[in-house]
């Protein structure tokens, strides 16, 4: 089966940024994308392209930039149009956030959206579908041809674990704290074609795989696999899908120079004839594992023989070797974030200071609020006492 990889011109940018619907008494997730979406049409229906859509769960509004070219130009596209939908669900009662899970409603009170494709995915997965509450941003990539796409997925498999680290926002599942740094890492990698990409040999063998899926009956579309970096033929992008919900736009342009700079950087490579790494399978997938359990505590492995190093370190070696690379892209600044997250705490970790400092979890919704809405990390003791 031949997939046509609409190429792009180069490396453009997409992100889709999921946040939460959260009441503004209770803290509680509040269902009503619905009618949020219906109050912004011309954002939600009346382009080809929404810039507002639904999600799996009506707790849930999918913001989505236009086609961008640089990352500050993704940053203020997310901006205006989060701006546009706080006009909205402020009136209601509606504060808007971004974590992995809610720390406190139950998947159990879930509604689902009313788009046919998530009840034909609820009929097929069952429970694993109902219970995907959880909250996520997805950066797309520009390819300039197929031939790179496969090479450029499994040299970015290398980075799961740094991907995953400096976002992971979901300590907390209906009430409790997992012990793990994402619990979403969890849940929604529990879907039959979710978790780390097959790592493929080149453009034919993706076509040849989607297509055995295809005659097997696993999938009906090949907009059904979803790992967690992936070709996006119909995009001409990488796709990746591995960040925790992020609440800041900080840290969402952090994500965002990340990927455009590795994608960059990979696709350079390659033009100079370079080959590409290629991790193996249990590699990244253990070292999945262990960004999902210990964050950026983790102890990552970095080759086959079973070498190992602590992935702050080998975040901060990753942050000085992109420098170049985005300061050519002029995403220099939203790069150094990684830098404060390192310093400051990914979200898991900001979080559960707030706990360890006396918080409640509804104090936790309180923070990631302010977050979003001050683009800020907060203080701890900001929320738990009041600000004293």
């Amino acid at each position: 089966m031949a997939i046509d990889f609409k190429a792009s011109r180069g490396a453009t940018l997409g992100v889709e940024w999921e946040l939460q619907l959260v009441d503004s008494h209770s803290r509680l997730l509040r269902q009503e994308a619905r009618r949020v979406l219906a109050a912004l049409p011309e954002l939600s229906t009346g382009r080809e392209n929404p810039k507002l859509r639904h999600e799996i769960m009506e707790s849930t509004v999918e913001v989505v930039t236009d086609i961008c070219h640089t990352v500050g130009e993704a940053v203020a596209d997310l901006a205006e149009t989060v701006e546009r939908l706080r006009s909205v669900t402020e009136p209601r009662g509606i504060d808007l956030a971004c974590m992995g899970t809610h720390p406190i409603s139950g998947w159990q009170e879930a509604v689902m959206a009313p788009v046919r494709r998530y009840a034909e995915l609820v009929e097929q997965m069952q429970w694993l579908a109902r219970r995907i509450q959880t909250f996520g941003v997805h950066v797309h990539v520009g390819i300039r041809d197929a031939a790179k796409a496969i090479p450029i997925v499994n040299a970015l498999a290398c980075y799961l674990p740094h991907f995953l680290a400096l976002t992971a926002s979901s300590p907390y599942w209906s009430g409790h704290d997992t012990g793990l740094a994402s619990s979403r890492a969890v849940v929604f990698g529990q879907l039959p074609t979710a978790g780390p990409p097959h790592l493929l040999a080149d453009w034919a063998e993706f076509e040849e795989y989607m297509d055995t899926l295809l005659r097997a009956g696993s999938i009906r579309s090949i907009k059904e696999v979803w790992w967690d970096i992936r070709p996006h033929p119909d995009l001409g992008t990488v796709e990746i899908r591995m960040f925790d919900g992020i609440p800041t736009l900080r840290e969402v342009g952090m994500a965002a120079a990340l990927c455009q700079s590795l994608v960059t950087l990979f696709d350079q490579q390659l033009d100079r004839g370079y080959t590409l790494p290629r991790p193996a399978a249990w590699v990244v997938r253990d070292n999945k594992w262990r960004a999902t359990r210990y964050g950026l505590d983790a102890i990552v492995i970095t080759d086959d023989s079973g070498s190992t190093t602590p992935l702050r370190d080998d975040l901060y070696e990753l942050i000085r070797e992109l420098e170049p690379v985005a300061d050519r892209l002029g995403c220099a600044e939203q790069l150094k974030v990684a830098g404060e997250v390192l310093e400051h705490g990914a979200p898991y970790e900001r979080q559960r200071a707030i706990r360890a400092e006396g918080g409640t979890l509804e104090d936790v919704v309180e923070a990631a609020v302010t977050e979003l809405a001050e683009d800020r990390f907060v203080n701890p003791r900001e929320v738990a006492y009041g600000g004293s």
